[in-house]
Order: C-alpha cells, then structure tokens, then sequence
C-alpha cells in the first residue's frame, strides 16, 4: 500500500465511506495518516465496577451476561446489556444501534468505554464503545483520538480506517534534516504520526504534538527567510536623504508627528537609502497615521526623481487617499505631481495619465488594479506603496515591480494589527514597523454591548445623534434572510430602518452581491452626507473614511472575530466628535469574554493576540487560512516553539547547506513560499 493510493481501496472502507471522507479533504492514504484528531479523551485507566462514579468518562472490562433489544415508542429502540466483573455488575444502554444484541459473544470478555450516567432513575454506560479483550483495541481502553466527523462519518469509522493502515504510518519519511532533529530534541517524525493516533500515554502525545507543530512552524519560517535571502540578492535604487525637505514635509502638517511615526519613516528613510530593496510592511491601528507616514516616504523617492506608486483595493479608496495625498503635498515642490488612476475613467483620461506618467510629470500616482495593466508605463519607478497588502494577490505585486525595469522599494500596509507571533511566523521575509501610537486628540470610541430586548432605548441615543447631523454605519453578518442562520440580514434590517425606525432619514443598503461600480456610488452618497444611515455587510470594513460617521451598529455580533470588530468600529469617530459603536447580541445570553475585552479595550494590537489565543489566525489575516498554512498542529500562541523555530530555520540559512539536499523539506518549503510576500 502507498501513500498516493485512495481511501476507496483500504479494506473495509468502499465508495460509501471513501465519499464523506473525500468531504473531510481525505483523498489517499496520505491525507489520512495526517488527518490529526481534534482532541482525545483519555480511556487509558480500566476501572473496577465497584469504583466507578456518576459523571466521569470510564473503562471497565468485564463479561458478558445478558443481552435484550427492544423497539419503544415511535420506532426507537433500545439494546441493553449487562456486564461484570469480580466486583460487581452494570447495565450498558444504546439508542437505535439494533445490531449491538446479535453482535455481543457471551461469557466474552469486553473493554467498555463511556460516560457513566443516570437513564431512567437507574447508572448506566450510555452508548459506550465496546471491544472484545483478545482483540488491539481502536475505541477503547486507551487514549482515544476524536476526529473531526461529517454525517453519517463518526471517529469510530475513522479510527478503524486509520488502524488498517497503521503499517504505512511506519514507513512515513523524515522530512527534517538529522541535525535540527537533535539540536531540538524531537522524536522522528514516523514515531510522532503514529502517537498522535495510537497515543500510549500523555507524555509521548506531547511528544508527538512538538515533533510536529516544529515541523510546520520550521517549514513556514525557512520559506519566508529563503525569500528574504531571494530578495536581499536583488539590487534597487539608493534613494538618498535630504533632511530639509523632511523638516520642511512635517513642519507644514496641521499636527504634530507621533513618535511612532517619527520613529517608523526613519527606519523607512534608512531603508531606502540601500540598493537592497526595501521590503518592510507598516502595521498600524486604524487612525495611526500610516498615509502620513506613506507620502513622507514618496517625497523622498520623488526628491531623488523617482516615481512612487500608490495603490488601493478599491476605486473610492484609491479617490480618498489621493485627495489626501494631494492635500498632504499641496505645499510642497510636488503639489502638482499626484495622478489618479482608476479603471472606471474615461479612455481619454486613462490615455492622458498614462502620458504624464511616461513624461515624468505625474511623480505620485495612486490607483488600483489599473496600475498594473500593460499598457502603464513606469520605467522611473522607486517605491511601491501597497495599502491593505494582504487584499492583493501575490502575483499582481510582482506584477506592479516588474514595471520598474528593476526591483523598486515595497512598504506595505494594513490596519490589520498581527500578532507578533503570527508576524515572525508567516511574514519572516519582512521588516515589520508598528504604528502604536494614536494621533492626540483622538477620543476612542465608546463600545457598548447591547441586548436584542433593549432596542427601544439604543435607538432613542442613535436618534440624538441622527438629529445632531451626525451618520451611522449598521452592519450585518448576511445580506439576505437565511434558513440555516437565524441572524438579521441587511436586507431585512434595511427595510425595518427605512420603514419603520428612523423612516425620516435618508437609509442606504450596501453588500457584495452588488457591481463595484453599485457600491461605490452608494459609499460615495454616503460619504457626500447625502445618506444619514448605511445598512452593509462587511463590504465596509477597510479603509473607507467618513469623518462625519458617529455611529456603528452591528448586529448578530457573535458572528464576528474580534478584529474584525475592531476594524469596524474603526470606521468611526474620525472626526471631531466622539464615536459610539454598540454591539446588538442575537439573544440574551451572558455576552462571551471576547466581547467584553471589546468594551474595555482599544488597542488593536492587544485584542489581535486575544482573537489568535480564542479563534486561531484565520480570524486574524482574511487571506491567512489556518488550512492554506497547513498548520494541523501547531498552535501560534506558542511563542516558545515559534521562537525554536525560527531560530533552527535562521541557522539552517546560515549554515549554507543545500535544501535540494533534503527533497521532502524543498517540497514543503516551495508551497510556503508561495503563500508570502514575494512568489
């Protein structure tokens, strides 16, 4: 048997089985030596009859002695059975399992395993697992992996399937070379898939978990420091300092620059002053200053004569943050250097920028994917400013830098706070600059949990603020009514506000199902104040700026991870006055401890690392899906394991061997590399 051949032909398994499987993303027998338990219950300790207590999970062996089934009202039915020991007797029950009486041998010793509780006033195993004592027991007895099951597919059957391949599990190769094996104390990797199966005791488990979460954390981290190295081998353009003009760029602004800011466009400005390109990625809470920080990066590229380049996941992003840009420069030497460049204009004006850029008069371009079309040409250019980076594909950045002719300065940015753990892990190959400083005078916003019964009031407070000219943002989890989720949908809400609540404003819907061209202009009435509320999904969640948006609703809040949260309620209180967001629950429960943090705290960075530890990192980065990373066992909070791993990945590149030398671990590392910044 092979790692490559299908479910399908595994003895006891069939077309049956072998198709929920395939749901499972279980295809061969590959997939299904690494499909890893979700967690295990310990049935390891077989207790005495006599010993066993109401409540607890347990295993007792004993025989055989009475077996009765019987159908009872409406179809059910019920198998009894009655088992011993030297110490005494015990009654086992299963629901609907008819096949349980033919199947016990009498006077056959058994190992049960199950929760020993109370069924009609009398102690019972109930639906317990149950294994002849002669036979290797799969279900009980032992610790006992739990899968992640799909219907008609329970872990009983995935257990069985694994235990038929338990020889192929033997011949599982070694992916890690010798040396960072015995550097780190890590069992082989053939030993530590076969634990996670058939664990005999919780010591060789934790064993099995760190061999593996290494593996994948070493594999991630080496993929994002070759590309490092790929990178550092190309040669930019030195773009040299000139310290007046930087005096003279921040003493013209209304504000004075955060510390944070100083200190990030001085690392920025050292950077660029290498014909290393520079690759460093600006995180920053939303409202941190990172399009100051941007332009004072692109004024010094243009001082040098070189273009910089802005680019923007949406078009009525890309017109907000070139009327910011121009307003940012309106008293510099490049007042009249900005261009805009969309795929909605006219051919003429494409035609007409496309000319400027050529001629060198538009030094600071800000657009969208119209940027990258083949016809754009950008042979000066020097930076590439790239705004919510993870929103764009891999290819179109490589795309925007091979214009240039050569390998022009990357800053990238996002409001999306990463943890640091998460940081080092996937985004090895940038240098990472934070924003964690808020502008003065910035008053967080006021977060409030809301119960659905307390409505009549939250819209009395609303209405304060309607009334004041002030906006409001609502925000729904689905666009329309749903049959499998009891959530409010825009649609529904947006015919109740309209309708009925505050049918005396002016109320707007926004969601994905619509044109770009749609929803554009719906944001842009909106933004223009000719809309007092938006009902949307999270279509509205980056970048969109609305200072005079006080208000954000967001209903059925338990849908959403904390960041994203976060991110919403940072699309108000941009401007002069205090901001409210009230968080509406689906019922009326005790609201849960990621919600409560949202009450009580602001920083972006702290409830990053609060949503990694609760819901994992693809609750964190949209494009950084647990399942893209392949991370089955390693657990991001691990900052102890992330740090051993980078550091064997850092010196695996400093010892210079050859990673062709180990085919397996190439393998692995060219998909990771992948998923980064730069292939």
């Amino acid at each position: 048997m092979n790692f490559s051949d299908h479910v399908e032909n595994l003895k006891g398994v069939g077309p049956s089985t072998a198709s929920k499987l395939n749901i499972l993303g279980v295809k061969t027998v590959g997939d299904l030596i690494t499909f890893y338990p979700r967690r295990f219950e310990d049935y390891s300790e077989v207790s005495k009859i006599k010993d066993i207590k109401p409540g607890n999970n347990v295993t007792i062996k004993g025989f055989v002695k009475q077996v009765n089934g019987r159908y009872v009202r409406r179809g059910m039915h019920i198998t009894e059975c009655l088992v011993s020991d030297e110490t005494g007797s015990m009654r086992l029950v299963w629901f609907n399992q008819p096949y349980r009486a033919g199947a016990l041998k009498p006077n056959q010793a058994y190992y049960v395993s199950g929760s020993f509780e109370m069924s009609r006033g009398r102690l019972s195993i109930m639906n317990p697992a149950m294994e002849l004592e002669s036979t290797f027991p799969i279900n009980t007895a032992r610790i006992v992996p739990v899968y992640r099951e799909t219907k008609g597919l329970k872990s009983s059957a995935i257990r069985k399937a694994i235990a038929s391949v338990a020889g192929v599990i033997e011949k599982v190769p070694e992916i890690l070379p010798e040396a960072i094996l015995l550097a780190n104390n890590l069992v082989p990797r053939a030993e530590a898939v076969m634990t996670m199966h058939f664990p005999s005791s919780s010591k060789h488990l934790n064993a099995a978990k760190e061999r593996l979460g290494f593996e994948e954390l070493f594999t991630i981290t080496l993929a994002s420091l070759v590309n490092k190295q790929q990178f550092m081998r190309d040669s930019g353009v030195s773009i040299k300092f000139n310290e007046s003009l930087a005096k003279q760029f921040s003493a013209n602004l209304p504000y004075y620059l955060t510390n944070a800011q100083r200190k990030v466009v001085w690392q920025i400005y050292k950077d660029m002053a290498s014909t290393t390109p520079m690759n460093r990625l600006v995180e920053g809470d939303v409202g941190s200053g990172k399009t100051v920080v941007a332009a004072m990066a692109a004024v010094m590229v243009m001082d040098n004569n070189y273009q910089a380049v802005f680019m923007a996941p949406t078009e009525l992003l890309a017109f907000q943050h070139y009327e910011t840009i121009k307003n940012l420069l309106k008293k510099t030497e490049f007042a009249g250097s900005v261009g805009l460049l969309t795929g909605s204009m006219k051919p003429a004006e494409k035609r007409r920028i496309h000319s400027e850029m050529k001629a060198g008069n538009i030094k600071f371009i800000v657009g969208t994917h119209a940027l990258i079309a083949d016809n754009v040409d950008m042979h000066k250019l020097g930076l590439v400013i790239i705004d919510e980076q993870h929103r764009f594909g891999v290819r179109q950045r490589k795309k925007l830098q091979a214009k240039a002719g050569h390998m022009p300065h990357v800053l990238s940015m996002t409001a999306t706070p990463i943890p640091r753990s998460l940081a080092l892990t996937i985004y090895g190959e940038l240098d990472i600059s934070v924003l964690d400083e808020m502008p003065p005078g910035r008053m967080p916003t006021i977060t409030k949990i809301v119960s659905p019964n307390s409505r009549s009031r939250l819209y009395q407070d609303i209405e304060l603020e309607l009334k004041a000219g002030r906006q409001m943002f609502v925000v729904c989890p689905l666009i329309e009514e749903s049959d499998k989720m009891t959530a409010l949908s825009a649609e529904a809400v947006y015919e109740n506000l309209s309708k009925k609540v505050f049918k005396q404003y002016k109320v707007g819907l926004l969601h994905g199902k619509m044109k770009p061209a749609e929803k554009d202009a719906i944001m842009e009435t909106f933004v223009s104040a000719e809309l007092n509320i938006l009902v949307s999904t999270t279509v509205i969640e980056v970048g969109v700026d609305v200072p005079n948006a006080t208000v954000m609703l967001v209903e059925g809040v338990e849908r959403f991870g904390l960041a994203q949260l976060h991110q919403l309620r940072g699309r108000i209180g941009r401007g002069n006055h205090q901001g409210y967001c009230y968080l509406v629950m689906s019922d009326s429960k005790e609201p849960t401890r990621r919600l409560r943090a949202l009450e009580q705290v602001n920083d972006g960075f702290k409830l990053a690392e609060l949503d990694l530890e609760i819901r994992g990192p693809g609750a964190i980065y949209g494009t950084v899906q647990s399942g893209q990373l392949d991370l089955k066992i390693a657990n991001l909070s691990d900052v102890h394991l992330i740090s051993r791993a980078r550091k064997s990945a850092a010196d695996f590149i400093e010892s210079k061997e050859n990673l062709k030398n180990y085919p397996l671990l190439s393998k692995r590392v060219q998909k990771y590399r992948s998923i980064t910044n730069l292939n």
